[in-house]
């Protein structure tokens, strides 16, 4: 039996769609689980009752998304649309006259995107009779998911859930797709002897074959390594220096090291086609020895 703390329909405007250095889409599992962490920190600070709360596993489902780039007729890429905000007075002055003129400021190039999700949370408190106000409460606050702000969400719920009634809850996110982790694409890909990038790419790339028949009619079709709406995703980080302490970081009292994101695949599934919640559920997963930090599936779709 799950304790499931369900947050629906979150409009998000401006979320950050740059969900590693090198692939802009839907953001990062890296910064689901860290809103749910937020949001946990935030409910444990400012009421007693929620000392013992615990936020073990989160499942992201997206029922929308408005991805922020632009391509003209003619161009043969995308483009992202970017913003310089606030506008900042450039005056000059012409022949004793004083003009007053507003000049963009510089700006690093960010990717955003605006989209609808609703998050499962998987949660475990001794007093969650008041949860889902206080809950409502802190999103329609200053709370940010993914970087984004929170236009409007629907009243959160909680459900006690086993395989036996998950139904009711499958249902409340429909329709919309939940990302799963399929890692074993690549996997099983290098295991074949191609490197990383060639795995990702192996099954990403969409290819177009044609066939004459015998009164010359073409006929084109367009096909995929694999079936599913196969994505790249971000799961976490990959420490490449030493755990330390930096001048200047941000935290003064933790240790720091530098890092690399960590790429792979994932695929967006109905929620109806998920037989165990845990299949859609992830959690952090720490491997200190390889100098891991990630966020994983309770059990991965391959696994049964």
């Amino acid at each position: 039996m799950k304790n499931i703390l369900l947050i629906p329909y979150i409009q998000i405007h401006n979320a950050n769609a740059l969900s590693s250095p090198y692939t802009i889409g839907f953001p990062a599992m890296t910064a689901w689980l860290g809103a749910a962490h937020a949001l946990q920190r935030q409910l444990k600070t400012r009421h007693d009752d929620f000392e013992d709360l615990d936020f073990k596993s989160v499942g992201v489902v997206c029922h929308d998304i408005n991805l922020q780039t632009y391509k003209g007729d003619n161009d043969f890429v995308y483009s992202i649309v970017a913003t310089g905000n606030p506008l900042v007075e450039n005056k000059k002055r012409k022949q004793g006259e004083k003009w007053e003129e507003f000049a963009r400021p510089p700006f690093i190039e960010e990717a955003r995107c605006h989209l609808t999700v609703s998050l499962v949370i998987e949660y475990s408190c001794e007093y969650p009779e008041d949860l889902t106000e206080h809950v409502d409460q802190l999103i329609k606050g200053k709370l940010k998911f993914a970087g984004g702000d929170v236009i409007t969400a629907k009243k959160s719920e909680t459900f006690e859930i086993d395989l036996e009634n998950q139904n009711q809850l499958i249902t409340k996110l429909m329709p919309g797709f939940c990302l799963i982790e399929r890692r074993d694409l690549m996997q099983q890909a290098m295991a074949d002897g191609q490197d990383a990038i060639d795995a990702l790419l192996g099954y990403l790339t969409i290819n177009h074959n044609s066939q004459t028949d015998d009164n010359g009619k073409v006929t084109w079709t367009s096909t995929r390594k694999t079936k599913g709406w196969i994505i790249p995703i971000a799961t976490g980080f990959h420490g490449i220096s030493d755990l330390g302490f930096a001048e200047n970081q941000r935290d003064p009292d933790t240790q720091h090291r530098f890092a690399e994101s960590i790429v792979t695949l994932g695929e967006f599934k109905m929620p109806y086609r998920i037989d165990n919640l845990d299949k859609m559920l992830w959690q952090y997963h720490t491997d200190i020895e390889n100098n891991l930090y990630l966020c994983q599936q309770k059990q991965p779709i391959n696994q049964q």
